[in-house]
């Protein structure tokens, strides 16, 4: 059962242990025979039991043929013993009415509910009784909506706290797939830059040039530090990406690996809520030059909705599509945008990413 349900359990099982034990104390100080007596009192606590016990299995059961088969059940002690008492014992059946409502679906909850209710309107009437004991009925009715409606307010909860709880999976497995998206952009562009760098050292002192190296390593430490602030920012979900900052980077890396570039100076004339994902875009085409082109000269041509890369290596790219490539798409999907990659007819590998005015 659920915990906010609690409440209701603990009031059933006080208006049991307060109404039973009167009825209980009525049969056994009754003139009936002893086995008859013993039989009601056997039945009295089945019932009690039954409708204390049940709601836990209830309300966890994800059956409701089985949820209604043991209403039923109840249901048909619950008749046996008022029958068989009297109907001014009629209101034992505030059990009835009042769990089946709950529980049940609405539809099956008021047929059996109704035939309670006129099973009880039947007996009375053809014992005329109702000047007596309709009052009886009238409340058992009461009851029945009231519970009715908190029935259809619990189910609403539990439908309710139900899909917060998938909204809250589906923003955690969101925010999973921005982590590890943003960290591939930020490590793989920094990593390869890095390592191009590192080389380029590496050659350098083993030429001897030892202030050239001293000036990439350097560079390689301001690099370190960079990639380490943007992993920082990237989990703290604040990152943002600088177009013309990426072109300045984009401009050092194909310097140190050898490449020629050719990038443009500004960049004023792509939109401003372009600017963010087109740098993602622009960092992610010049991390596949490097790692996977063996290309001698990169261009980057950039319009108000538009960013392209092209180079003249050997025509491969994105190296792995499901890290890269998808993720581009992800972040150009917001916007409207598609992103085109493969060989270029005239050779080379070239990337376009535009989106639709």
């Amino acid at each position: 059962m659920q915990r906010g349900n609690g409440k209701w359990y603990w009031f059933a099982i006080l208006f049991v242990l307060l109404y039973l034990p009167a009825v209980i104390h009525d049969v056994a100080v009754s003139d009936r025979s002893v086995p008859e007596q013993c039989a009601l009192v056997l039945l009295l606590l089945v019932y009690g039991v039954g409708w204390v016990v049940a709601p836990r299995w209830l309300w966890s059961s994800g059956s409701e043929n089985v949820n209604t088969l043991i209403c039923l059940a109840l249901t048909a002690v619950g008749l046996i013993v008022v029958f068989w008492l009297g109907m001014s014992y009629s209101g034992l059946l505030v059990y009835v009415v009042s769990t089946v409502a709950v529980v049940l679906p609405p539809w099956r909850a008021i047929l059996i509910d109704g035939s309670v209710i006129a099973a009880l309107a039947a007996t009375m009437y053809f014992q005329q009784d109702l000047s007596v004991d309709g009052d009886r009925i009238a409340t058992l009715f009461s009851i029945a909506l009231g519970m009715l409606a908190v029935g259809r307010m619990i189910r609403a909860n539990r439908a309710l706290s139900a899909a917060q709880e998938e909204i809250a999976a589906l923003a955690r497995t969101e925010e999973r797939n921005r982590l590890a998206r943003d960290l591939h952009d930020v490590l793989g562009h920094s990593l390869t830059t890095i390592t191009l760098k590192t080389g380029v050292a590496r050659r350098l002192l083993e030429n001897s040039s030892v202030d050239r190296a001293l000036e990439e390593i350097r560079e390689v430490e301001h690099l370190t530090r960079q990639a380490l602030n943007d992993v920082r920012t990237t989990v703290s979900g604040y990152r943002e990406v600088s177009l013309s900052a990426e072109v300045v980077g984009a401009r050092a890396a194909l310097r140190a690996a050898g490449v020629e570039a050719d990038l443009p100076h500004a960049v004023d004339n792509v939109r401003p809520e372009l600017q963010t994902v087109f740098g993602y875009v622009l960092r992610e085409a010049i991390t596949n030059v490097l790692r996977h082109a063996a290309a001698t000269r990169c261009s980057v041509r950039l319009g108000d909705t538009w960013l392209e890369v092209r180079d003249n290596g050997r025509g491969a790219g994105v190296g792995t599509p499901g890290t890269g490539l998808a993720g581009l798409r992800e972040r150009l999907a917001p916007h409207g945008g598609t992103v085109l990659a493969g060989p270029a007819p005239d050779g080379g590998y070239r990337l376009r990413a535009e989106v639709t005015a």
